[in-house]
C-alpha cells in the first residue's frame, strides 16, 4: 500500500484554505493507463449526431476575444439596452458583496456553454485540490457547468444509452434517475446495497451474466456500459461507500470496461471526520464521470451544477447543452463565483463544517425519535450522509399503501420503498424519512404517528 498526506487547498480568491486529507490507495492506483479508452463505445447513434454550433463557439470567442476585437458576428443583444445596473448580495451575516460594471454586464449576457469562464476556473482548481488530482488531469479530462447536477446527468445518460441496453444500477435508486432512464427504454439491472452501498460481489454477478470480461469489454451492444450510484449518503439509504470498496468497484469497473457515473451531491454532508475518497480521485483511466452541485450546500434554486470527466464524454454534454439550454444561467454562475471569491478560504471552511454540523444534529434527532417510537416495530442503519433514514418495517410486505394512504391521512408525510426500486411490480418493506426540515418536536410527532400506523396494520 502507498500512503501520502496531501495538503490541499479550496477556491478562494488568491487565498486558499487548507485541508488537510490523507488518503490511502493502492499503487496500482497510481498506474498509467495501460491502453487509451475507446469512447465510442460510451457514445449512442443520436449523440453521435450531433455537430458544434457555430452560433456557440461564436459566443465563446466573443467572451475570450482580446480588447479592440470587432465583433458582428452573433445575435448578441446590447447589453445597454437592460434595465439592470447593479445587483447587491447581502450574505446572512451581514457582509455583502456587489455585481457591477464588467461583472454585472457579463452576468446579464450570453456565455460560453461550458460555463461563466471565472467559475469554471475557479471549480477545476476546486477539483484539482479537493480530490488530488496529479497535473496531467486537465490533458485528458474537462468540466462543464450544468443546470444542476441532474441537467448533466441527464445528458449523460441521453448520450449514451440506446432502447434496450442494459444499465447497473444501485438498489434503491434515486427516483430522479430512474425517471431519465425509463423513457430511453433501457433495462436497469438493479446492484444491490447494505449498509456501505452497493455490494461488490453483486456488481460482477450481475455482470458475469452477460460473459466474459473480455466480451464485456469489447461489445458495445447488449452488455452494460455505464454503472451509476452515489458514493456519499446514498439518495435513499444515507449510506457512504469506504474506500477500500470503491476501490474494489473501480477495479471492476475497469475489468468489464465500465464508465462509473458517480453522482454525489451529498459530497459535502459527510458526518465524518475526513472527507470521503471519490471515485474521481482513484481515477487512473479517465472512466468516471462526476457529477457534483451547489444545491445542497448554497442553493437549490440556483440551479448550479457541474459534471466533470474525460474529454470525449463531457464534449458530447456540452454539444447537447448547445442545442437546448445554451448555457447554465450566467446570473447564477456569476453570484456563486463572487460569493466564492468573498468568502475567503477561512468562510469557505467554515460554511462546510456549519452544514455538516447542523445536518448531523437533525440525524441525530431523527435517531433518537426512531429509537423511542419505531424499537421493536423497524428497523434501520445509520446513515452517514445525506438527508436520509431508510427504515424496514419487516412486519409489512409493502409499505406503499401505509405511507401513501394512512400517512396522509394521519399527517405524515414519507416516501415508500417503492418508489425507489428499478421496476415498479416489486415491493419493498422500506420507506424514506427526510430529517433536514422538519423541526425536533415534528419528527417526533411524526414517528409516534408512524408508530400507531403501523401497529395497526401489522396487528
Amino acid at each position: 500500500m502507498l500512503s501520502a498526506n496531501k495538503l490541499i487547498h479550496c477556491l478562494t480568491k488568491n487565498n486558499y484554505c487548507k485541508l488537510t486529507i490523507l488518503r490511502t490507495f493502492s499503487a496500482g492506483s497510481i498506474d498509467a493507463m495501460s491502453q487509451p479508452i475507446d469512447y465510442d463505445r460510451f457514445i449512442n447513434d443520436l449523440s453521435a449526431r450531433r455537430k458544434v454550433s457555430p452560433i456557440r463557439e461564436l459566443t465563446k470567442l466573443f467572451t475570450t476575444a482580446p480588447p479592440g476585437t470587432i465583433f458582428l458576428a452573433g445575435g448578441i443583444p446590447n447589453g445597454s439596452t437592460f434595465p439592470f445596473s447593479r445587483m447587491t448580495v447581502e450574505l446572512k451575516d451581514g457582509t455583502t458583496f456587489k455585481l457591477e460594471g464588467k461583472k454585472i454586464e457579463n452576468a446579464l449576457q450570453y456565455q460560453p456553454t461550458p460555463g461563466y469562464p471565472p467559475l469554471v476556473e475557479q471549480l477545476q482548481k476546486f477539483q484539482t485540490q479537493v480530490h488530488g488530482l496529479d497535473s496531467t488531469f486537465w490533458q485528458k479530462n474537462s468540466l462543464l457547468v450544468s443546470t444542476g447536477s441532474q441537467d448533466a446527468l441527464c445528458k449523460a445518460l441521453e448520450m449514451s444509452l440506446s432502447e434496450g441496453d442494459p444499465i447497473l444500477v444501485q438498489e434503491p435508486i434515486y427516483p430522479g434517475t430512474s425517471a431519465i432512464i425509463r423513457p430511453l427504454n433501457a433495462n436497469m439491472v438493479p446492484i444491490g446495497q447494505d449498509e456501505h452501498g452497493i455490494v461488490p460481489s453483486a456488481l460482477r454477478s450481475a455482470l458475469s451474466n452477460y460473459g466474459s470480461s473480455e466480451k464485456v469489454s469489447a461489445m458495445k451492444k447488449d452488455v452494460p456500459k455505464l454503472l451509476y450510484l452515489n458514493s456519499t449518503g446514498a439518495n435513499p439509504t444515507g449510506a457512504t461507500i469506504p474506500t477500500e470498496r470503491k476501490k474494489e468497484i473501480y477495479d471492476i469497473a475497469c475489468e468489464f470496461n465500465l464508465v462509473i457515473l458517480e453522482d454525489d451531491p451529498y459530497y459535502f454532508l459527510h458526518f465524518e471526520e475526513k472527507d470521503p475518497v471519490s471515485f474521481l480521485s482513484m481515477d487512473r483511466e479517465s472512466r468516471v464521470l462526476r457529477f457534483d452541485s451547489f444545491s445542497k450546500i448554497l442553493s437549490s434554486g440556483l440551479r448550479v451544477g457541474f459534471v466533470t470527466g474525460p474529454k470525449e464524454l463531457v464534449s458530447r454534454i456540452e454539444l447537447h447543452t448547445q442545442a437546448s439550454t445554451m448555457h447554465t444561467s450566467a446570473l447564477s454562475q456569476a453570484i456563486v463565483s463572487s460569493l466564492l471569491d468573498e468568502w475567503g478560504s477561512e468562510k469557505l471552511l467554515q460554511h462546510f463544517k456549519m452544514i455538516q454540523q447542523f445536518y448531523k444534529g437533525k440525524r441525530d434527532c431523527m435517531l433518537a425519535s426512531a429509537d423511542k417510537h419505531l424499537k421493536g416495530l423497524a428497523e434501520w442503519s445509520v446513515p452517514r450522509a445525506g438527508m436520509f433514514l431508510w427504515i424496514k418495517v419487516p412486519g409489512i410486505a409493502d409499505t406503499k399503501k401505509l405511507i401513501t394512504e394512512g400517512g396522509i391521512e394521519h399527517g405524515v408525510i414519507l416516501v415508500p420503498g417503492k418508489d425507489f426500486l428499478a421496476y415498479d411490480d416489486a415491493q419493498s418493506q422500506y420507506f424514506r424519512a427526510s430529517y433536514t426540515v422538519a423541526s425536533p418536536e415534528d419528527i417526533d410527532k411524526g414517528f409516534a404517528r408512524l408508530a400507531n400506523l403501523i401497529k395497526a396494520e401489522i396487528a
